[in-house]
C-alpha cells in the first residue's frame, strides 16, 4: 500500500506542476505491473488505490510505467539511505527535501564553454592513458584530477575500457579481463 501511496503522491505533484507527459519508474514490480494491467489485483485493499491512480491518469496526455529493480535505482537507494540516517521525532514536523528540475543535466551546468571539435568527452583521459600527456591549458589541479580519473581506465589497442571494481574492464560489447600477473585479454 505504501508503494501505491507514493505513486499517487508523485502523480499529484506532477499534476500540480502542469506536467502532461510522464515516465514513472518504480521498484515495486507489483504496483508497476498492476498499473500496466499485466498483473491482476488479488488484494481487495489495492483495488481502491489502483482506481485513484487511474483517475489521476486522465490528467496526462502520455504516461508510461516502467519497472526498475531497486539495485539499479540509485536515486531511490540514496533517498532510502538518507531516510535511514535521519532521527525522526514524532512531535516535530519533518521538513520536505527540496528538489529542483533542470532542463539540462547538472554536469552540463558547470561547463563554461561547449566542447570544441569532434573530440569525445573522454579525449583527455584517452590521451593521458595512451601518451601520459596533459592538455596544454591544464592547471595543477586539472592534472591531479586527470591522473585520478585515468586510474579507472585501461587502453587496449585503440579502445579505452572503464575498470570495474572487480578488476574486469568493460566498454561496448567486448570485455577486457585483467589477470593477477598484469597481463590481460579481450573477449
Amino acid at each position: 500500500m505504501a508503494e501505491y501511496e507514493a505513486c499517487i503522491m508523485g502523480l499529484q505533484a506532477a499534476i500540480e506542476r502542469g506536467i502532461k507527459t510522464l515516465e514513472v519508474y518504480g521498484d515495486s514490480a507489483l504496483v508497476i505491473y498492476q498499473l500496466r494491467g499485466e498483473w491482476e489485483i488479488r488484494d481487495p485493499k489495492l483495488i481502491n488505490y489502483r482506481m485513484v491512480v487511474l483517475g489521476l491518469l486522465r490528467e496526462f496526455d502520455d504516461i508510461t510505467f516502467n519497472y526498475l529493480p531497486r539495485d539499479e535505482n540509485q536515486m531511490a537507494d540514496a533517498l532510502a539511505t538518507l531516510a535511514s540516517m535521519i532521527k525522526a521525532n514524532k512531535e516535530e514536523e519533518m521538513r520536505p527535501i527540496q528538489m529542483s528540475v533542470y532542463k539540462f543535466p547538472a554536469s552540463c551546468c558547470n561547463l563554461k564553454e561547449k566542447e570544441k571539435g569532434d573530440n569525445p568527452w573522454y579525449q583527455d583521459i584517452l590521451r593521458y592513458v595512451r601518451d601520459r600527456k596533459y592538455p596544454a591549458q591544464a592547471s595543477e589541479n586539472d592534472k591531479r584530477t586527470l591522473r585520478r580519473l585515468a586510474c579507472d581506465y585501461v587502453l587496449d589497442g585503440d579502445v579505452l575500457y572503464k575498470r570495474r571494481k572487480d578488476q574486469n574492464f568493460y566498454w561496448g560489447s567486448s570485455v577486457l579481463i585483467s589477470l593477477r600477473d598484469g597481463s590481460s585479454f579481450t573477449y
